[in-house]
């Protein structure tokens, strides 16, 4: 069976929508129908598994809802694996579907889904994953240090490799294009490669390390996304930028069945789905779709974000994306990002069950650090160091310049 929990609120019976939601979404039809028998609804209809109360809304989720009290529950919907499949489409549709145009409903959210063992195997799942990730960089023993090509847009080529060049000096571990930049007509990707890649691949010829570069190869045509993957690849690029919601389930499939890029999932639009309490979709939920369909890395904000997330949602979905579905394999490594410089990075630490497997993921933290960015790397470096021995950012800064000087900058919060 695959189980969806349902957070369900409405002025009627909870029962009643609960049983409705399940009808709808297997076999339920307006009218009764020739063929529809008891026999096929046995075999293939969803069922209430359990109901759990919660306390009542004072107001409706869906504002033209009508009075209240609105009652709220989240309930357990069991449906027959062999009415669906392993088809992520499929799954998709039985999901979300028809659930939300239900009438009755002031709000509705999909907050849990567990999936049966038919699904190991059935898709790719991340090629490269936490292990592949820190062997592709050589990084052990500490969070990969990363951090994003900025402003976002406007650079030409040959700007972007100056930046690049000083960032690959600094020692830093990753940098990413910015979600936003894929091929533009004054930054196309041919040309970004063309400048970047030597660059690396001239400092790993000299020091034997390889900075990961993830080139944003996003297209909506899946065959132009799989030339941009090929152009990386022959250029000696490791790894790729992906807006996953823009390119979609098909597009993401197209590509991991033949990729030879670390993935990097950009959840670009996830708010959309989610930032209304009371409706959408949860992202222990969503990021299972796209782990299975491969993602290696996924970023998730951070602690104190710049944005709307409150830091008990980072440390939920960083606690997702690190939850075994299967197999510890079919993990992604996290990336903390958002606003991040190593202010954030003892909370982080603490907070994350004390793990150093991730990539931290700074932009102005490292870039516009008062020293220039090799000083924003090492003092990201020592803000991680003084987390794992349990000294304060403070102290430590007090025999470690760099840090002093972030602290310095960037303690107020409001610049990185």
């Amino acid at each position: 069976m695959i189980t969806l929990t349902y957070r369900i609120e409405t002025s009627g019976s909870i029962e009643a929508l609960a049983g409705k939601i399940a009808s709808d979404q297997s076999t339920g039809t307006f009218v009764a129908l020739p063929g529809e028998t008891e026999e096929l609804k046995a075999r293939v209809a969803a069922r209430v598994l359990a109901i759990r109360n919660l306390p009542d809304a004072a107001q409706p989720s869906i504002p033209e809802a009508g009075s209240g009290p609105f009652k709220r529950a989240d309930v357990d919907i069991t449906f027959p694996f062999d009415a669906i499949g392993t088809d992520l489409a499929a799954l998709m549709t039985i999901a979300i579907g028809g659930t939300y145009s239900i009438r009755g409903l002031s709000g509705i959210r999909v907050v849990d889904m567990k999936l049966p063992e038919e699904f190991r195997g059935a898709h790719p799942g991340p090629q490269f994953g936490v292990a592949g990730s820190r062997r592709l960089t050589g990084v052990e023993g500490r969070p990969i240090i990363g951090t994003i090509v900025k402003p976002a847009l406007g650079l030409r080529p040959h700007e972007t490799a100056e930046m690049v060049g000083e960032l690959i000096e600094a020692g830093v571990d990753f940098i990413k294009d910015d979600e936003k930049l894929m091929s533009p007509a004054y930054s196309p990707l041919p040309e970004r490669v063309k400048a970047i890649m030597p660059l690396i691949l001239d400092h790993e010829q000299k020091t034997g390390k390889k900075v990961m570069y993830a080139f944003g190869i996003s297209h909506a045509d899946p065959d132009q996304m799989m030339r941009n993957h090929d152009l990386v690849l022959a250029a000696g690029g490791n790894c790729a930028v992906l807006n996953i919601n823009s390119i979609g389930f098909g597009g993401m499939a197209f590509l991991r069945k033949r990729s030879g890029l670390v993935l990097h999932a950009h959840r670009n639009g996830w708010d959309i789905l989610t930032r209304h309490p009371g409706l959408g979709m949860d992202f222990r939920v969503w990021q299972q779709f796209w782990r299975l369909l491969g993602v290696d890395q996924f970023q998730i904000n951070g602690i104190a974000s710049k944005y709307w997330e409150p830091d008990d949602s980072f440390i939920r979905s960083f606690e997702a994306v690190t939850t075994p579905l299967f197999s510890p394999d079919d993990c992604a490594l996290p990336v903390a990002g958002s606003g991040q410089w190593g202010g954030q990075a003892p909370e982080t630490y603490a907070r994350t069950g004390r793990t150093v497997d991730l990539l931290y993921l700074c932009g102005g933290g490292i870039v516009s650090h008062p020293d220039g960015p090799g000083a924003g790397v090492r003092a990201v470096r020592q803000a991680w160091q003084a987390a794992v021995e349990g000294v304060p950012l403070e102290d430590f800064a007090k025999s470690h310049v760099e840090l002093a000087r972030s602290i310095e900058k960037f303690a107020d919060g409001k610049a990185a």
